[in-house]
């Protein structure tokens, strides 16, 4: 499975293809220079099961440390891998 993100100066998203299919999506929108706001994540129906959703938001969670920016979950699943993954909250904005 191969995960790519499309970014521009106010919105972006990372997806998730396999077989040249989409598996899944998670979009977010800019917050100023130094955070985003994950907002949405979906996962195709064939691809349940297949941890396509954690594999979106970990590449969330290495663009951040790349690049120094920190991220806000406001879409519930975001927010429930960050309430239960204790070693990538050091990318959350607080």
């Amino acid at each position: 499975m191969e995960v790519q993100q499309i970014n521009d100066n106010r919105k972006g998203y990372f997806e998730a293809t396999e077989d040249g299919k989409e598996a899944g999506k998670m979009t977010y929108t800019w917050a100023g220079d130094s955070k985003f706001i994950i907002d949405h994540t979906e996962v195709s129906d064939e691809f349940g099961g297949k941890v396509v959703g954690k594999k979106l938001l970990m590449a969330a969670v290495d663009y951040a440390r790349n690049n120094n920016v920190k991220i806000i979950p406001l879409c519930p699943f975001a927010k429930s891998v960050f309430d239960k993954t204790e070693e990538i909250r050091d990318v959350l904005f607080s």
